[in-house]
């Protein structure tokens, strides 16, 4: 389990963050702008969209990285190779230039940019940009995870039923519609509340800031949730597989949490396969 800061490891070099910092700034900027001026809107999938933006976005990105960073790899939404293939560097930064894209497209305030650095496999620095709350939501290993500068501790929540939990669906919801809404329901019948934003990443941040108890999630991307997992640990809380086992940002599947409910949800999660298999 990944699980608080890490004592006594020297945090990575501060023009990482702050590169990191800048490139998410730039993308809430232009991802302001271009909801005043227009954008449009392409299928990637049946339900699945991209939009002119995360492509604006992803450019500016990739330019500052090259120009900085040219030995960098760079792993990202729009415009990378499969994710499954190994970094071409010790260094590699992986990028979700409008994550939320589909309430981008319609509107909804609910979107944010996530840029994480992978250093030798494993995450050091994230951040996370909601231009439309201008909160920034910034992590460093071992050197603990902020919101606009102010230290994030997660909640104290210690049963699933005084939990407020948040979870995610992914782009082929359609071919696998009854797994999702029972593993959901089966959470809905044991925690106080749980929601459904659309952000991954926005949700681990969420999880960091305490506004979530816990959050899970299948069938994600690096570039989902490489940046807030971090922002979770470094907050205090706790970050695995959804089997319990060591987070892996290529595993696509995560249950984050304050680590209080962390045992709790792995045993809903577990005893909903356990029925699926039964019955399938």
């Amino acid at each position: 389990m990944t699980n608080g800061a890490r004592s006594g490891q020297a945090p990575p070099d501060p023009v990482f963050l702050a590169t990191a910092v800048e490139i998410v700034l730039n993308a809430g900027g232009i991802q302001l702008a271009r909801r005043e001026s227009g954008f449009h809107v392409e299928k990637k999938g049946t339900i699945d969209l991209v939009t002119e933006v995360d492509l604006e976005c992803e450019r500016m990105c990739r330019a500052i990285l090259g120009e900085r960073f040219p030995d960098h790899d760079i792993l990202a939404e729009e415009m990378s190779r499969d994710p499954r293939q190994p970094s071409t560097s010790a260094y590699r930064w992986v990028y979700d230039p409008l994550d939320g894209t589909t309430n981008y497209a319609h509107g909804l305030p609910i979107f944010c940019s996530s840029l994480a650095l992978q250093i030798d496999g494993r995450t050091a620095v994230g951040a996370v940009y909601d231009a439309t709350r201008a909160e920034l939501f910034t992590a460093e290993r071992g050197a603990g995870a902020f919101l606009n500068g102010q230290r994030l501790q997660v909640s104290t929540a210690g049963e699933l039923i005084d939990a407020l939990l948040v979870t995610g669906f992914p782009y082929d919801v359609h071919k696998q519609t009854a797994d999702l809404v029972t593993m959901f329901g089966a959470f809905l019948g044991r925690a106080r509340a749980v929601r459904r934003l659309g952000s991954a990443a926005l949700d681990l941040c969420y999880v960091a800031a305490g506004r979530f108890d816990g959050y899970w999630e299948q069938h994600l991307w690096p570039w989902d949730v490489a940046a807030g997992a971090l922002v979770v640990t470094e907050a205090g809380g706790a970050v695995t597989g959804m089997d319990g086992s060591e987070f892996d940002s290529a595993a696509a599947h995560l249950v984050a949490s304050n680590g209080r409910v962390h045992g709790p949800m792995l045993d809903v999660i577990a005893d909903v396969r356990r029925s699926l298999n039964r019955t399938n």
